[in-house]
This record gives C-alpha cells, structure tokens and sequence, in this order.
C-alpha cells in the first residue's frame, strides 16, 4: 500500500485494490465508528496518519450511513443527503487493540474536526454531518466518555466552547456506494472539508 500512496503523490495511478487487501493477522480485532463530517476527508485523515501498511493499528476502513431511522433500510447517499433517513456520515475503522487503543482513536477523532458544531462541518450544515461516536461495547462508551471529558476540560472549556458530539450505541450499518469509498485517494483534488485537519 505504502507504493499505492507514493504512486498518488507521484501521478500514478492508484491500485485501490492495495487498499482492499489489508487484512489482519490479529487474533482479534475491535470495529470503532465514528462521524465527524463528509465521509470523505474522515477517512482520509485517518489513513493519512493510520496506513494499514504502516502496521500502526488500523486495519481496513468502510465509509457508510448509521444511526438513521429503522425504516430506512439500505439509504443511498442521495437520501441520507435529503435529511429525512435521519443517518450520519460515518466511518467505520477495524483495528488491532493490541498496537492501536480505543482511546487513543477517540482522541485523533476529536483532533482531526469541530465537535463544538452542532448538525455542521465547515460549509456541511444538516443532521448528516453531526459528530457522533457510536460505541460497539460498554468499555468503547466508558474510555469515549472518559476522553471526552479530558478533551473537554484540555483543548474545550479554555476557549469557551461545548462539545456537541453524540455518543450513543451503534446499530445498522450501511456500506455507502463503492465510488465513496477512499474518495480522497482515488480523487485527491477531490473536496475536502476544511476542519478534517490536524487542530492540535
């Protein structure tokens, strides 16, 4: 994969295939998911610091639609984009808990985006851009609760400001359409929201 990210940033062409084929060799493996604005520049941010090649934890990524209404099966991106399935823009990470922690993921999530927003990122006003964490465990609730009064009271209260991301329970899943997934690779002059950056 490391040769696919050179090949981007020299012109080549990329084998998203490369991207496909990390698989883990953990015994186990844990599933964060979090929503932090387009899709697109979330993913990218987290891969951009988290290669899979790079054995920094992280193993695969999926960009979809969660936590929308029971009776929206299966959105597309038109619909969750129209407001009325109530999904989010998400990111779904497989990692290894024996190189990469749960908390510190949580932590980078709250780096790399303006949680102090609510319903927006940048120019990405609707319910589809909230920032969200949806927790898969009881202990993913508590270190996300955990961390995110930490970064509340260090990076947070001194500027004035509230964190509005939600932290609630994970439920269906869905896949977005294939052009969305690695967006930002595949189309590095692609958009990209401007608070997907580095904030501390």
């Amino acid at each position: 994969m490391l040769g696919a990210l050179r090949g981007l940033f020299l012109g080549k062409p990329l084998d998203v295939a490369q991207f496909r084929a990390m698989s883990s060799s953990a015994s186990s493996t844990e599933i964060a998911t979090f929503a932090a604005g387009c899709f697109w520049g979330v993913e990218h941010i987290f891969l951009k610091h988290y290669p899979p090649s790079q054995n920094k934890g992280i193993l695969k990524t999926s960009v979809g639609y969660t936590g929308g209404k029971a009776s929206a099966a299966d959105p597309t991106y038109r619909q969750v984009c129209s407001g009325t399935t109530d999904h989010a823009e998400a990111l779904r990470i497989e990692f290894d808990p024996n190189v990469i922690s749960y908390a510190e993921l949580v932590e980078f999530f709250y780096r790399t985006h303006d949680p102090t927003t609510l319903n927006r990122q940048g120019a990405d006003v609707g319910t589809q851009y909230r920032s969200a964490i949806f927790y898969h465990t009881p202990e993913q609730l508590e270190i996300a609760k955990r961390v995110t009064e930490e970064v509340q009271e260090k990076h947070f209260t001194p500027k004035g400001k509230k964190i509005a991301t939600e932290i609630v329970e994970a439920d269906q899943w869905w896949d977005a359409e294939e052009y969305h997934q690695l967006y930002l690779f595949k189309n590095p002059t692609g958009y990209q929201c401007p608070t997907h950056r580095l904030h501390w």
